[in-house]
């Protein structure tokens, strides 16, 4: 075949590029929405607060302490807005409170308290980072409590004031409950002699038994309200408590508080001779040395070294 005819020769199948078919496929792919930065909202502590109070705290005393503190802390940044909250806004929190003469104890307090609301804001995302929180050094101080004078004195007033208030400090006294578990009592926690509280401080129930005047102060209130001591706002208890206080020549006194009563019946539990371990499970504290604040008054058991010495002294001498 001349090189004429092999030109134009027909062939066999070949293989031919065709493009791709894609459809109606858009590929064009909007950039600008992946890049665009994360706007962080600012906000502040009574912004947090409101937000997870209810979330972190039961209603109660401590719930009622917690809100105090924090809004205290808000109202010294002075409602400041932030996405972190910074080490420099905790050191400025603390030199605050130490110039309004707060303890090492009270701020502990404090800072728990916010450190916990800003905990939860961060895992939810309201704030980028978290300060670190160290803990202030307490001192052991001295543990304020009644003689038997001065709550004679104190109760008499009180009760003048309200029967159901002089009532409330009988029981706290004699079963060393808290403000906030005493007025949440219900009569359905009291079994017998034995009264047992629910909602505390750490979250762990107790039962203590009851003594004669503690047991005649529950029964004297009315059974038609949910608690013996059901409907006492602790405001306007505290109040009647300053008034009280003010009247029987206690008013200079800054450790004379309702929590007094507590610390009233640890001490006479421990000067009674009574074990720690038996007064920190009375008292329902989660540690031992908690407890041990008060192990100073059990001192009738050093009693017992003084003939040792004294014999000592005597064969030395002869």
């Amino acid at each position: 075949m001349c090189n004429h005819c092999a030109m134009h020769a027909p062939r066999g199948p070949q293989m031919q590029k065709v493009a791709p078919n894609f459809g109606n496929y858009n590929l064009n792919y909007n950039f600008s929405s992946l890049i665009q930065p994360k706007i962080s909202k600012r906000v502040t502590l009574r912004w947090l607060l409101d937000r997870y109070s209810d979330v972190l705290w039961e209603p109660g005393s401590h719930k009622y302490n917690v809100l105090s503190f924090v809004g205290e802390l808000d109202e010294i940044l002075l409602g400041t807005t932030f996405t972190d909250f910074t080490d420099a806004m905790v050191d400025s929190l603390i030199a605050a409170l130490r110039k309004r003469g707060n303890s090492n104890a009270t701020i502990n307090r404090k800072m728990a308290a916010l450190s916990k609301l800003l905990r939860k804001a961060y895992r939810m995302g309201d704030i980028e980072s978290l300060p670190e929180f160290k803990r202030q050094r307490e001192k052991a101080g001295r543990i304020r409590f009644l003689d038997p004078d001065e709550e004679a004195r104190l109760f008499a007033r009180i009760l003048e004031i309200s029967d159901l208030y002089g009532r409330l400090c009988i029981f706290l006294v004699d079963t060393g409950a808290r403000l906030g578990e005493g007025i949440g009592l219900r009569w359905q926690d009291i079994q017998g002699e034995r009264v047992t509280f629910w909602l505390t401080k750490s979250g762990k129930s107790r039962s203590v038994p009851l003594t004669e005047r503690a047991a005649a102060a529950i029964h004297a209130s009315d059974r038609r309200k949910r608690g013996p001591f059901a409907g006492i706002a602790q405001p306007k208890f505290r109040a009647a408590w300053n008034e009280a206080k003010q009247t029987v020549g206690l008013g200079t006194d800054p450790d004379v508080v309702p929590h007094i009563l507590r610390h009233t019946c640890a001490s006479r539990l421990v000067q009674g001779g009574i074990d720690i371990r038996r007064v920190q499970t009375w008292l329902g504290h989660q540690t031992l040395q908690m407890t041990m604040r008060y192990a100073h008054l059990a001192s009738s058991d050093l009693d017992i070294c003084v003939p040792i010495l004294e014999r000592a002294a005597r064969r030395k001498a002869g």
